[in-house]
């Protein structure tokens, strides 16, 4: 039987006294590395992509589910191998173009085509064909049934491009956009990217305010907290230090201020990878021990300020298939004498020398002090000689992708609330952590199995088999799961309907009330 999203009512309007459709001015550390959505891979790219396009489908806040936008109604065929879609009437793009059932077969050809290293091809890999058989209708045709479609669609790799405009085999150039969004970028660079309220849009996106500047800091998360108390922006958005966050969040300074400290759920997670094939961490017994070292309690109290919570599980808190696999097996303090035993029973006497890799630029300054505070935690057990050592990030990519290093850590910002997106891209042959191992058990059945599964609740005992093997076999080491947080002046509303698991954070719903 199909499974079929059909458009509901749309967002509900939150009435706030006086609430005016003013310019929102928001602050971010991070940067948008690209305005073409064959190319956007980062968080501060798809940001842009999720207020300037349209996808066939979108996540409400708060939820996982996604529902149709640029669609009236999508479903399932064929045993899950086909996926329908419907457009809505009305749908232009922002220079006026008819977007129609061609633009998005367009669109999801050029992003495979392109396949650009830093774009979403890879979300995309299951498409074997496309076909539109009017101008309403695409069809996608997969190569195995992918339960998890709809979701990858609904993200910022499902943004629908202008097929007049964005060239088939190259990327348009940086700064231009055409979209069929709630919002039309206006102008873009280093330091500033400003949006426009498009009047011709058609979807489920009620817009409550007259336009958005983002303020981009470039990762000066001193200069986005000066700013934001000078009320030079209204919310500062991903980039204040955890310190800043828990000291407005604790003392009377943000009610002083006029500041309001919000908190999200969030999916975000960082994990310590093990490089299998290095020398030293490729023996599992190494991998055992700092398993058994790390204080993950400690970690967060004194490094990030209880802005984020321990993690012990590949799948995190609120996702179906969160489990506590690594909790069961290493237990949740550390335990020297089991770290011991798992390196003489290997053979090994003498203290473990070990590089521990980061890089502040993209994981924020908080990333080195948490590496050397593991340096320490291990090297106080006197079975490490443990040191971190940090470099700027296009030269961190390049020497994990050379196998350089043996130990290093990757943060993970989903591209969609399932179980698969945080399994799939980390196991087999080219996963996202380069660290050389695989699991045929992993990605020749579970992943597969679980895949096909359109009752999503239904693969949670799969997604815990496939945690244990990890817990066992030590590829990574989860680390944290981050907790969502925004600090905006006391009339800001609307900012709990842009942080969610989606980690869609949705322009529309901004507003002030005086």
């Amino acid at each position: 039987m199909a499974a079929v999203l059909l458009t509901g009512c749309g967002a509900q309007d939150e009435i706030w006294p006086f609430e005016t459709e003013e310019r929102m001015v928001v602050g971010m550390s991070d940067d948008i590395l690209a305005t073409d959505p064959a190319a956007g891979y980062d968080p501060g790219s798809w940001l842009l992509f999720n207020n300037v396009f349209q996808s066939l489908l979108s996540f409400p806040p708060g939820g996982s589910t996604p529902v149709p936008e640029a669609a009236k109604e999508c479903g399932f065929s064929d045993g899950g191998k086909t996926y329908t879609c419907t457009l809505r009437d009305g749908l232009k793009f922002s220079n006026g173009n008819s977007l129609t059932s061609a633009d998005v077969k367009y669109s999801f050809d050029r992003a495979i085509e392109i396949n650009d290293p830093a774009g979403p091809a890879p979300l995309l890999s299951t498409i074997a064909s496309i076909s539109t058989p009017d101008e309403k209708m695409v069809v996608f045709r997969l190569k195995v049934p992918d339960a998890t479609f709809p979701s990858k669609i609904a993200s910022g790799a499902g943004s629908i491009v202008d097929r007049h405009v964005y060239p088939k085999d190259r990327l348009l150039k940086r700064g231009k956009t055409v979209g069929s969004g709630p919002y039309v970028l206006d102008s873009i660079d280093k330091s500033k990217a400003d949006f426009s309220v498009r009047s011709g849009y058609h979807g489920t996106a009620e817009v409550k305010n007259s336009g958005v500047t983002l303020e981009l800091f470039q990762g000066n998360q001193q200069r986005l907290e000066s700013s934001l108390k000078k009320g030079e922006v209204d919310i500062a958005y991903r980039g204040l230090t955890a310190k800043a966050i828990a000291a407005l969040d604790t003392t009377p300074t943000a009610e002083k201020d006029g500041l309001e400290v919000v908190q999200g759920s969030s999916a975000e997670v960082q994990h310590m990878v093990f490089n299998v094939a290095d020398p030293v961490v490729g023996k599992l017994a190494v991998r055992k021990a700092i398993a058994y070292l790390v204080d993950r309690y400690s970690l967060i109290s004194e490094v990030y300020q209880s802005t984020a919570a321990p993690l012990y599980s590949v799948v995190p808190v609120g996702i179906t298939g969160h489990g506590t696999s690594f909790f069961d097996t290493y237990g949740d303090s550390p335990q020297p004498h089991k770290a011991r035993k798992a390196l003489r029973d290997s053979g090994i006497t003498d203290k473990v020398k070990l590089t521990l890799w980061s890089t502040p630029s993209r994981y924020g300054p908080a990333t080195d002090d948490e590496l050397r505070a593991i340096a320490d935690q291990l090297n106080r057990s006197g079975l490490f000689d443990a040191r971190m050592k940090s470099v700027p990030f296009d030269q961190y990519e390049k020497d994990i992708a050379d196998g350089k290093y043996g130990v290093y850590v990757k943060g993970w910002v989903p591209d969609y609330p399932d179980p698969d997106n945080f399994t799939q891209p980390f196991f087999g042959k080219g996963n996202v952590l380069s660290n050389n191992y695989e699991s045929s058990e992993i990605t020749g059945r579970i992943i597969p199995q679980t895949s096909s599964m359109t009752d999503r609740a239904d693969t949670r005992q799969k997604f815990i088999k496939l945690q244990d093997i990890v817990a066992r076999e030590l590829p990574l080491l989860p680390l944290w799961q981050g907790k969502q947080y925004a600090v905006a002046h006391e009339n800001v509303r609307g900012l709990q309907n842009c942080l969610d698991t989606s980690t869609v954070f949705r322009f529309w719903e901004l507003s002030t009330a005086y």
